[in-house]
């Protein structure tokens, strides 16, 4: 396995709706458990407000059809709902593994 490519993305929830964020992000696991080419998935808390998702590939490809899949599409359902401004998602390069 070679993963040498990843996304960051950081979620601020709307004010009283970090546990709900929370929640969504908890359930988009199953979502993440689907992709084939995702290799990991983590959703973490930084605060009461302040959410992230990193996830590895190992290709380009399989960043892409993660980009334009199911859990992407589902925090666009709920951005307006949850979130305080547009999430930022950033691709990256992963340089070391353990």
């Amino acid at each position: 396995m070679t993963v040498k490519l990843g996304l960051l993305a950081t979620l601020e929830a709307k004010a009283g709706k970090g546990d709900e964020l929370g929640v969504f992000l908890r359930a988009g696991r199953e979502l993440a458990l689907a992709e084939e080419g995702t290799v990991t998935w983590y959703a973490f808390q930084i605060d009461q407000t302040h959410y992230g998702i990193f996830d590895t590939f190992e290709t380009e490809d399989a960043r892409a059809a993660h980009l334009a899949g199911d859990i992407p599409a589902a925090l666009a359902a709920v951005a307006g709902d949850l979130l305080a401004a547009e999430p930022s998602i950033r691709p990256v390069g992963v340089i070391a593994v353990k």
